[in-house]
């Protein structure tokens, strides 16, 4: 990756205001981040939430991992520097989704807590909400389902740089939202709305 910055650019300010777009769409802009291991249901509660919010009339959009690399970032690898590269450009598009009124739900490994510290940043400065939701399923569970095969080539040594075999997963110190294994993608979606409710991101 290029370390050149951009220079002689000046950011264009709109003639919609954010209060506005809240008070059209009944809702926040915000990003909840969805991180966990591979195979812990962060993308099928993230999509299932999306699909629940969207027949309620709000306005949400799901970035997923996989989804993710087949364009934007799709000349990114799987290294620590990639994987800062990664998260950051997600960030980035979750605040501008969030900026624009979207609740975005962004459902990615993001093993680094400095990355996902980043994104939560970028989400302050803006004075946008951000929720980062841990999606506590053990590493056993995860390999158990293992939908892609990736942890049987992992332990065969087929993948590098695989989190929670060969590459570490730092553990969220203190997420809005811990998702504990065992209940149903019901009962977990519904502590996620109860808590947009609760915080007034989603006005009904």
């Amino acid at each position: 990756m290029t370390d050149q910055k951009s220079s002689n650019v000046v950011w264009q300010h709109g003639r919609v205001e954010r209060a506005t777009r809240q008070q059209i769409f009944n809702q926040q802009g915000a990003t909840l981040w969805f991180t966990g291991l591979s195979g812990a249901g962060k993308s099928t509660l993230a999509f299932y939430l999306e699909h629940l919010l969207v027949e309620q009339g709000f306005k949400a959009y799901v970035l997923d991992g996989d989804n993710i690399r087949h364009g934007l970032n799709s000349n990114l690898g799987f290294s620590p520097q990639d994987r800062e590269e990664n998260i950051r450009r997600v960030g980035e598009v979750s605040k501008l989704f969030a900026d624009a009124g979207m609740i975005v739900l962004s459902s990615f490994i993001s093993p680094y807590r400095k990355d996902r510290a980043l994104v939560r940043t970028l989400h302050q400065e803006a004075g946008l909400p951000f929720l980062e939701i841990f999606i506590d399923t053990p590493l056993t569970v995860c390999e158990s389902r293992d939908p892609k095969q990736l942890y049987a080539k992992a332990r065969r040594g087929e993948i590098k740089d695989f989190t929670g075999i060969s590459s570490p997963y730092e553990i969220p110190e203190a997420p809005e939202i811990q998702i504990r294994h065992g209940a149903t993608l019901q009962q977990h979606a519904a502590q996620v709305l109860d808590y947009l409710r609760a915080h007034q991101i989603v006005k009904r």
